[in-house]
């Protein structure tokens, strides 16, 4: 049943301040859908597939890429080892997100579109989509020959020297140095957001945690490798990180 009050756009609201969502915000969503098909639609006749010449056993393509949806994967193979980069991190942003419905059980702004009452697992959610996104750019559109990296104004066929002079922090420097940046975020975001930990549960609370923080960890480790040279933060004999 709808009152007498009226929404934007003459929209009737229904008890408790709601909009019915059939047919104001689903006409809304299918006309967004339609110009978004639109506009692929013409950029796919105005632009040619991007196919290569044919294979040749011969000669190894320089920069070979894997396609523009996994060069994001490819991109870390730079920063990590392969079973990191390609197994760890795609496991757990998997696990991650099938893990979200049981995590945020939060009532909160149901059915609203709003960024104000969750700012922190709306930003969190949209700065790692962003952060896979950066990735697939720079090994899209940044990585030449033998995979060095090129600003948009450099020229790929000026090769720059594959030599990197990287080094590893001993395990008795990295080992605390990841329980630090673990316990710590665990402590800080108890102190920041201490509702978190009490609606959570203590289980749940140190899970998200853990995954928000292993999120961090990734940027961290390329700004590390990018401005310091730095190859390993830990190194073990049966695995580095």
């Amino acid at each position: 049943m709808t009152d007498s009050r009226k929404g934007h756009d003459d929209v009737p609201v229904l008890r408790g301040g709601e909009v019915p969502v059939f047919p104001y915000l689903v006409l809304k969503e299918f006309l967004a859908a339609l110009v978004i098909s639109i506009l692929l639609l013409i950029w796919s006749l105005a632009q040619n597939a991007p196919l290569l010449p044919e294979a040749n056993p011969g000669k190894t393509e320089n920069p070979a890429k894997a396609p523009w949806y996994f060069v994001g994967l490819q991109e870390l193979l730079v920063y990590f080892d392969p079973w990191i980069a390609g197994v760890g991190i795609p496991t757990l942003i998997i696990a991650g997100l099938m893990a979200i419905p049981y995590l945020d059980t939060s009532r909160g702004a149901t059915g609203q579109y709003t960024f104000h009452a969750r700012r922190a697992a709306i930003g969190h959610f949209v700065l790692g989509f962003v952060l896979w996104w950066v990735l697939i750019a720079i090994g899209q559109f940044l990585r030449g020959p033998n995979w060095q990296f090129y600003w948009p104004w450099q020229d790929w066929s000026v090769a720059k020297s594959a030599d990197e002079q990287l080094w590893s922090f001993p395990w008795w420097v990295g080992l605390p140095l990841l329980v630090a940046y673990f316990a710590g975020g665990l402590a800080l975001a108890r102190r920041r957001w201490p509702w978190l930990p009490a609606g959570l549960g203590r289980g749940r609370y140190r899970l998200v945690i853990v995954l928000t923080l292993l999120m961090y960890a990734v940027p961290i480790k390329i700004v590390l490798r990018l401005l310091l040279g730095v190859k390993y933060v830990l190194v073990t004999p049966w695995f580095n990180i």
